[in-house]
């Protein structure tokens, strides 16, 4: 009982802080989180995407490719936005150029 009216006294004497902060200091964990996910996230895919979009513009005719969906084949013609992709004897394909994943390189033809 005593302990229990020295705590309600001690509440009563001190008047209640109020915590004083600027608003630049409540932001610092948001301008953290930010920056953290900038450089793990952000970053990393927008070189991806701009060494993808290098490759995809080297493109020539006779490169052998593979397209996002797995399709193999050869580079016939390269135009602004798309390509004409020989996939088999007597067999063409236009598709858009941003769907091609990769190009084998001689080293990976051998593979």
């Amino acid at each position: 009982m005593f302990f229990s009216a020295l705590f309600a006294f001690s509440l009563q004497a001190q008047p209640a802080a109020r915590p004083q902060g600027s608003f630049l200091t409540a932001m610092i964990p948001f301008i953290l989180v930010f920056v953290i996910f900038y450089f793990l996230l952000i970053r990393p895919q927008r070189m991806k995407q701009r060494k993808h979009q290098e490759m995809v513009e080297l493109l020539k005719p006779g490169d052998k490719v593979i397209t996002a969906g797995g399709i193999h084949g050869t580079v016939m013609g390269v135009q602004k936005d798309k390509i004409e992709l020989k996939v088999a004897a007597n067999v063409k394909v236009d598709i858009a150029k941003n769907s091609i994943a990769v190009i084998l390189t001689p080293k990976q033809k051998e593979k």
